[in-house]
């Protein structure tokens, strides 16, 4: 194989990610070893200029014209395909196929900006028929620019087809959660007006235009050659991951200034790669690179920091991005993947984007938890102070306040009764109030268990109470009233008796003289006893 230039220790990084897929995929130990090419690169004058090449070790990732020439040997006739191991953004390539004498054999050509169709799904592999013997091959590469070094490689195509069928996979599945999570987040934005969830919205569908288009699944959906939006929409979405996870890890300029400072300083040099782009494009797409390692780089930092600083949901936040980082991290210094050839640096982008994607939902799906709890005990904590504004701390009826929700509540059939018991303050000053607090809680508790679940007793205060029926019954509270005085009478307390006043639901619409009509019945129920009573004490005189 071509030696490369490699770009520090992502080198490390590659063979265990490689591992982790190969392992995934039970096919891929049935992988036979392609044909290994050794050549050289030079690169070509731009086209319009005169002709030149210039020798170099791998292509340029700022783009431009280039070839690479190498020999092989073909052992038994049979169909190969000669395709590019490392990565598949390539605009456009020709493969030239010469035998030892001389004569050409084969010319195939693709490329994403190619309208040709691919024989094989998802990939540029081209087909040629070749007869034992040894072969000379050129590849023409013209492109904007690369991911990684492009370096072709033969392979027979039986065991071609089965090699490719792991990275396709990759490719299908994770464009499906991609475009699962985007449109579900794209719903919670427009449902609750959330910009965290619309500025992660956008960074997936960055992520899906990006890699839709240079692992080709787009040309062969769609038929799109467009080749920037391999690089345009990224450069995009990173500014959009900022601004979601300043949001989500709730950064503020009060809170957190110099954070603040930091991720707003990162935003506008995205915002910078994007004006540098429009002028350069060759270059976006390693704009592309720095704001990915920029963003990678904030997260760590600034999950580290809200972490430290109590905040759980910085925490998982951390935990999601560390395997993205690692991932992401080679899949943007990675230029060669040493002995893999139907992986591309591409899958692993996607795989480490993927990961991150479906950790973070995760995340917010345990954040949505926290809003719920929260949302919950606000409710309890209400409904609680709502049952302690409506009950009697004395007796534990429900009070005034509960009288006017249940008046709202009862039907046309229904019935009011107004209670009051004679002569309280008289009981009050001969035992004192203490007594005349038992006195009330033993007639509260004693009438609203006689009238169960058909009435419901209320206390006004002080010695004035109200039962309330759903079905009229009043005369049957009536009857209660009195048995219940009477058994207070037997268990030792002196009451004089109680008044009552009743009135029907339907004789009154308004409430507020539904209550006057049953107020005035009780009192003139009291005169008529207190009148009765003072009778019996003037024959009782008379008598002595």
């Amino acid at each position: 194989m071509i030696k490369t230039t490699k770009r520090g220790p992502a080198r490390g990084w590659s063979f265990l990610l490689v591992l982790l897929l190969v392992l995934l995929w039970p096919g891929a130990r049935a992988w036979a070893q392609p044909l290994e090419l050794h050549g050289r690169w030079v690169q070509l004058a731009p086209r319009g200029e005169p002709a030149a090449e210039l020798p170099v070790t791998q292509v340029a990732p700022t783009g431009g014209r280039f070839r690479f020439e190498s020999e092989f040997v073909v052992g038994q006739v049979g169909t190969y395909v000669i395709d590019f191991k490392n990565s598949s953004v390539i605009q456009h390539f020709t493969h030239r196929v010469y035998d030892e004498r001389g004569p050409q054999v084969a010319e195939v050509s693709g490329g994403i900006g190619s309208l040709e169709a691919n024989p094989y799904m998802l990939r540029h592999g081209r087909e040629v028929v070749l007869e034992p013997g040894r072969y000379r091959l050129v590849s023409d590469l013209d492109s904007p620019f690369y991911l990684a070094n492009p370096e072709p490689y033969v392979e027979p195509a039986d065991t071609y087809r089965q090699a490719i069928k792991p990275g396709n996979a990759i490719v299908l599945l994770c464009l499906g959660i991609f475009l699962g999570l985007g449109v579900y987040y794209a719903c919670l934005a427009a449902l609750h007006h959330q910009r965290v969830h619309a500025m992660y919205a956008l960074f997936i569908l960055g992520n899906v235009l990006y890699n839709g288009t240079a692992l080709l699944a787009f040309r062969e959906l769609f038929g799109w050659t467009t080749f920037y939006l391999i690089s345009v929409p990224i450069l995009f979405s990173n500014i959009a991951y900022m601004v979601f996870a300043i949001g989500l890890l709730d950064i503020r300029a009060r809170s957190a200034p110099w954070l603040h400072r930091a991720g707003c300083t990162v935003i506008g040099l995205m915002a910078l790669f994007v004006a540098v782009a429009a002028v350069r494009p060759n270059w976006s797409l390693e704009l592309d690179r720095i704001g990915v390692a920029l963003f990678l780089g904030f997260g760590l930092v600034a999950g580290a920091v809200q972490s430290l600083r109590g905040k759980v949901l910085a925490r998982l936040y951390l935990l999601a991005n560390v395997g993205f980082f690692v991932s992401g991290l080679a899949s943007i210094t990675l230029v060669d993947l040493h002995g893999v050839y139907a992986i591309f640096i591409e899958h692993l982008g996607l795989v480490a984007v993927t990961i991150e994607v479906v950790l973070l939902a995760f995340v917010l799906s345990y954040q949505f938890g926290l809003l719920r709890r929260d949302k919950e005990a606000a409710l309890a904590r209400a409904e609680g102070n709502l049952q302690l504004a409506c009950t009697d701390t004395l007796t534990g009826l429900p009070n005034r306040y509960a009288l006017e929700m249940e008046m709202a509540k009862l039907p046309p059939e229904g019935s009011l009764t107004f209670v009051d018991l004679d002569g309280l303050k008289h009981y009050n000053d001969h035992f004192g109030h203490a007594r005349g607090d038992e006195l009330l809680c033993a007639f509260a508790r004693d009438l609203a268990e006689r009238l169960g679940e058909s009435a419901t007793l209320h206390r006004l205060g002080g010695d004035e109470f109200a039962a309330t029926t759903h079905d009229g019954d009043f005369e049957r509270v009536d009857r209660l009233l009195q048995e219940t005085i009477a058994a207070l009478k037997a268990s030792g307390f002196p009451l004089s008796g109680a008044s009552s006043g009743s009135v029907r639901v339907f004789e009154c619409s308004h409430h507020d003289q539904l209550k006057h009509v049953a107020d005035s019945r009780m009192y003139e129920n009291k005169r008529r006893r207190r009148k009765v009573r003072d009778q019996d004490k003037t024959l009782e005189a008379d008598s002595v």
